[in-house]
């Protein structure tokens, strides 16, 4: 069965990055996979939470949210704190930026990555990891360059990617009319070097095999390759101070 969008089973939408969306925040990128959209910046604050001061390392953190009207039936402002759904998945994204930074070089501050959903057409979590990295690079670089830290704490570029079965299609970067259909649902985040970082993988209808796990995660990984390919085009060349 073709997808929704004619795109080959292994072939990712397409994907954007808008480098200094908005001029306020340390570091900002407009991220859009197909017609998923996640404004992600990144603030540098120059205390840690209690639990780390003294320590002589930082700390990244991130905040998720989906606004009003990113999707068809307008959603609710979580105003009495972030509901379950929007925990998890800030903190698979802090975790994801976290297994990339080096702490100590970080200095005792903390970057808060907030990601703000435009428009939800599934993969809002792979979309946030991917542009929040590269906000959390950019507010990084701008450290380095006014000389407040001297060594770049990122060590490797990270991505994530969602993939699945559809139809019993092992396919790449699921929009929602597939993802709301699909047997398995799984999302991958990875680092540059090849290593995982997380999965996070589900038998929505039917349960998969140890072969159709090992089809997802090479469907992941190339992927991957390719959005970090882009997002290494993009920060080849510094930010502005």
């Amino acid at each position: 069965m073709n997808r929704p969008d004619n795109r080959e089973s292994d072939e990712l939408r397409p994907i954007t990055f808008v480098r200094d969306f908005t001029t306020m925040a340390d570091g900002s990128v407009l991220v859009s996979f197909g017609n998923t959209s996640v404004l992600c910046t990144a603030s540098v604050d120059e205390n840690v939470p209690r639990w780390m001061k003294g320590s002589g390392a930082g700390w990244v953190t991130a905040e998720y949210s989906m606004l009003p009207g990113s999707s068809p039936e307008r959603v609710r402002r979580e105003t009495k704190g972030p509901k379950g759904r929007t925990q998890e998945i800030q903190r698979l994204i802090g975790r994801s930026l976290r297994a990339v930074c080096d702490m100590e070089k970080l200095g005792e501050r903390q970057i808060t990555v907030d990601c703000d959903v435009l428009q939800a057409d599934g993969g809002t979590r792979v979309a946030s990891i991917c542009g929040g990295y590269l906000a959390l690079h950019d507010a990084l670089s701008r450290l380095v360059i006014k000389k407040e830290i001297s060594t770049h704490p990122i060590t490797e570029a990270c991505a994530a990617v969602s993939v699945g079965i559809i139809y019993g299609q092992p396919r790449l970067d699921l929009p929602y009319e597939e993802d709301s259909k699909a047997d398995t649902d799984m999302n991958v985040v990875m680092t540059e070097s090849g290593e995982f970082i997380e999965i996070q993988g589900t038998a929505e209808k039917f349960s998969f095999t140890r072969n159709e796990l090992d089809t997802l995660l090479a469907l992941a990984e190339k992927g991957i390759e390719e959005i970090i390919s882009l997002q290494k085009e993009l920060i080849a060349t510094p930010p502005t101070p």
